[in-house]
């Protein structure tokens, strides 16, 4: 295979090496436009933790400036309780709550949590526009 490329005329080098070089930067091109928005990862074990991340994932995709932050949805199940469910945004405990272990509507808790995400969205917004404030505020 090598001495194929080496019997080449010196044209078809340079074509292949232009092919080559026009590949590589498209790619690169493409790469560039690609943005990921914030991400929601479902760490749940249950069908309760499941549809609670489903419903939250939903909410999660309209908020505006979540990029480059994630929201993780984490589930710990409690034996003869039910599950413990929290969220994190961008590491920091933002919503704990607890269910039993029957199925129960929880459309007042998803959006509890949701309103919980959006005020610390926009206190992670406030925290990087004034960075003269400590982490205390003193």
């Amino acid at each position: 295979m090598f001495s194929a490329f080496f019997t080449m005329s010196k044209t078809t080098h340079k074509l292949i090496l232009l092919l080559s070089f026009l590949l590589l930067q498209s790619s690169f091109l493409q790469a560039k436009e690609i943005e990921l928005g914030g991400l929601l990862l479902d760490n749940t074990i249950s069908r309760q933790g499941h549809e609670f991340a489903s419903q939250l994932s939903q909410y999660w995709r309209e908020v505006p400036d979540a990029s480059g932050k994630n929201l993780i949805v984490k589930e710990v199940i409690v034996p003869q309780a039910g599950t413990m469910l929290s969220v994190l945004y961008d590491d920091k405990l933002v919503y704990r709550t607890y269910m039993g272990r029957r199925q129960t509507p929880m459309n007042e808790k998803v959006q509890q949590a949701i309103i919980l995400v959006l005020d610390a969205v926009a206190n992670s917004q406030f925290e990087q526009r004034s960075p003269d404030l400590a982490g205390d505020e003193w």
